[in-house]
């Protein structure tokens, strides 16, 4: 099983592109605090986290995420790797967003977010993503 939940503030704005065949990807990176102080400098450690929202997913964290706010992403961790023009290996390992819940409202326009606070990479019944507003549209 390849399953991942992490909560962190985003370290700078997200970035939003589209694929050649039209699919929309964002990337942002996320910190996240270790659980345990720092014995030498008395501050809690954090680790930095790439992740990567594709489609309906990707435009909903492009459009109301920014630096500096909390999320929850729950997804999959995922190494890749390839050769540089130096011929050296790089390695790279991504976290792939399947939920993301915004956990500090307040984007530029308040009322955009609200109302919008979790967004899933899964379907509805018209293939398209679904924002869940509350706990009374769970499926469950």
């Amino acid at each position: 099983m390849n399953k991942v939940i992490l909560i962190g503030n985003l370290v700078r704005d997200p970035e939003t592109e589209t694929t050649p065949q039209g699919i929309t990807v964002c990337k942002f990176s996320i910190a996240v605090n270790r659980r345990f102080i720092n014995s030498k400098t008395g501050e809690r450690d954090a680790d930095f986290f790439n992740i990567v929202a594709w489609r309906n997913l990707a435009e909903n964290c492009g459009k109301y995420l920014e630096k500096g706010r909390k999320v929850c992403v729950v997804g999959a961790i995922e190494n890749r790797n390839f050769v540089d023009k130096d011929g050296n290996k790089r390695y790279f390992t991504d976290i792939v967003a399947d939920d993301v819940e915004f956990l500090t409202p307040g984007n530029k326009d308040a009322s955009d977010y609200a109302g919008a606070s979790r967004f899933s990479d899964k379907s509805n019944d018209k293939g398209e993503l679904k924002a869940i507003s509350g706990d009374d549209e769970l499926p469950f």
